[in-house]
């Protein structure tokens, strides 16, 4: 087997411009990417990482390239590309299945660029799927959704799956998850000193928490 040719990554995206200043404006100008190469006929752009945006002046613009903005305010960057940036609006800001909210734009050359941002559990109202393995009775999937909302989303991924290790390793041998599995691994999956802050979510889901001081003790 031959070996595999050396390949170092992409360097740039080749962007195809009828007017190298007007592009120059827009994504240099408004987008603020910086200069960081020139040439005769094209100008490449710092996109924000290790791939460089070269926009290339053609007579015309066969080939148009889809580009995907991550920003943080997608309103406000889509009212300045509309306004300011001369863009066409293409798609207004939809949320989507995969928990994102974008818009699509063209530019004057036919370039679509789409701004996005990956939208909060909370923004997005529609928590994941719990990362079980046993079988789950209805009630307990439902109130370790509930007593997620409460943890911050940063953190939150992180809770789900440690939580729902220590239900399951709860339920032992009927291999089946109860309410009181969740309750009991709602407090157990946050080490001793820190387990206080667990205590008020359990509380407003009408939980008596007197009933698990053994295992707010537990070390």
């Amino acid at each position: 087997m031959n070996p595999a040719p050396a390949v170092f990554g992409v360097t740039h995206v080749r962007l195809p411009v009828r007017s190298l200043s007007r592009a120059q404006a827009l994504y240099g100008g408004l987008l603020g990417f910086e200069q960081r190469a020139q040439g005769a006929g094209w100008l490449e752009l710092d996109a924000g990482g290790t791939v460089g945006l070269r926009l290339v002046e053609v007579e015309r613009t066969e080939h148009n390239a889809c580009l995907r903005l991550l920003v943080a305010d997608v309103d406000a960057v889509l009212d300045a590309l509309l306004t300011i940036g001369g863009c066409a609006l293409v798609h207004d800001v939809a949320r989507t299945p995969e928990m994102t909210l974008c818009a699509t734009v063209c530019d004057a050359d036919g370039n679509l660029l789409t701004v996005w941002r990956a939208l909060t559990e909370d923004e997005y109202d529609t928590p994941p799927e719990l990362p079980t393995v046993l079988t789950w009775q209805a009630d307990a999937d439902a109130l370790l959704k509930q007593l997620l909302k409460a943890v911050p989303a940063l953190f939150r991924s992180l809770a789900r799956r440690k939580v729902v290790r220590v239900a399951e390793e709860l339920a032992g041998r009927s291999r089946v998850v109860t309410r009181e599995d969740v309750i009991r691994g709602f407090i157990l999956a946050s080490p001793k000193i820190a387990r206080e802050r667990n205590r008020k979510p359990l509380v407003d889901a009408g939980i008596d928490v007197s009933r698990y001081q053994a295992d707010w003790d537990a070390e």
